[in-house]
């Protein structure tokens, strides 16, 4: 058991940022490069690539683009190696405060365990319902690529598309 702090990678949004995916804890590649979802077998930025017909050349720039914004349940934690199932000592982070600064309108929770800290810290001050996607992480390898490609693109549903 390790205890984790997820304090090197700040929330990602913008102004113009519409809905907030929300993980559990970022894998220890993605906090070793310092953004979301950065562990090579995640499917994560693959899917947003399908779901949005376009190569993502900057994570952050495709982000802003499509009014998406990032962060974690998690704040600090303890648990063993990625395994969610062995989080225990959760902090949450104060996602109430951080929409404040936001146009947020609608939370999608990225996997079971998001949805859990979710529902136990966060809905019972916000009052806000989220949407449980079907976690990208590895450990989740049994639902294929384009179930999970299906699923994901709700998220278009609640994001304003931009006149060309």
């Amino acid at each position: 058991m390790e205890h984790v702090t997820h304090d090197k990678i700040p929330p990602y949004f913008n102004e113009e940022s519409e809905i907030l995916i929300l993980g559990s804890m970022p894998s220890k590649k993605s906090r070793e490069a310092a953004f979301y979802y950065m562990h090579p077998q995640n499917r994560f930025w693959k899917i947003l690539e399908v779901i949005y017909e376009e190569k993502i050349k900057d994570k952050k720039e495709f982000l802003k683009k499509h009014h998406i914004a990032l962060w974690d349940m998690i704040a600090s934690c303890d648990i063993c190696g990625a395994s969610d199932s062995s989080i225990k000592n959760v902090i949450p982070n104060d996602i109430t405060a951080f929409l404040q600064k936001t146009k947020i309108k609608q939370i999608f929770t990225a996997g079971k365990t998001a949805e859990k800290y979710y529902r136990k810290y966060t809905y019972p001050i916000l009052k806000m319902e989220s949407i449980c996607l079907p976690s990208t992480s590895p450990a989740n390898c049994r639902i294929p690529f384009e179930e999970l490609a299906k699923t994901w693109r709700i998220i278009k549903e609640y994001v304003k598309e931009e006149a060309n």
